[in-house]
């Protein structure tokens, strides 16, 4: 039985996942973007810290502090690298504006609840209950991964997917192994050094990085 201090810290920390992956909508500062992604680093390991000291389960603790440094850390600190390297470092014209983004979050969110509702009656466990959360932070996540035109913006939405992942496993496994939990991190963080080398080769043969110009020079 979990206790009431551990279950609001699980609490929060799922919210804050799904509000970081919101607010990546909203804001159009890329730089802004990438502060989101370390919040919903920290808030996904205090969660697995959450349950380390319920199950007392060493690898769990472990595991928190491995998304800590490469969610938290690492990713967003080789993004904002490449960030601070392009002067246009702003989503100036997304696919959809913001107030319509918005919206179409808040339709994601609500049916994440209907999809996972038979999931949380069959198993009503408080942590099943947050499962809703990460998925949502999963849709909204391809959501960003499809509206938004700049190549960072775009591995952002990629990340949020990722979290919302790593949100929903746990919430519905109490913890993932060491070894899945590093080996997904190693795998994104093989992604985000990828990106940093194209960035840097678009950046130097075009000046931008923006993927709907390099289409327009295609065509």
């Amino acid at each position: 039985m979990r206790s009431g201090a551990e279950l609001a810290v699980v609490e929060m920390a799922a919210g804050v996942v799904l509000a970081g992956a919101v607010l990546a909508l909203w804001r159009k500062d890329l730089r802004a973007l990438i502060s989101l992604l370390g919040l919903q680093g920290a808030a996904l390991a205090t969660l697995a810290a959450a349950l380390c000291v319920h199950d007392r389960d060493i690898g769990l603790g472990v595991v928190a502090g491995v998304v800590l440094l490469a969610k938290g850390l690492a990713i967003p600190g080789l993004l904002a690298r490449v960030v601070r390297a392009d002067p246009g470092s702003r989503e100036t014209a997304p696919l959809v504006n913001v107030p319509a983004s918005l919206v179409a979050a808040a339709v994601l969110v609500v049916l994440s609840y209907l999809v996972a509702d038979p999931l949380t009656a069959v198993f009503p466990d408080p942590l099943t209950r947050l499962a809703p959360l990460g998925l949502a932070t999963v849709l909204v996540g391809l959501f960003v991964l499809v509206t938004r035109r700049k190549a960072v913006s775009q591995i952002v939405g990629l990340l949020l997917v990722d979290n919302g992942v790593a949100l929903v496993a746990f919430l519905l496994t109490a913890g993932v192994p060491l070894l899945v939990e590093l080996g997904a991190s190693l795998d994104v963080l093989l992604v985000v050094v990828v990106l940093q080398v194209l960035a840097t080769t678009m950046r130097a043969r075009f000046g931008h990085v923006d993927l709907d110009q390099l289409r327009e020079l295609h065509d």
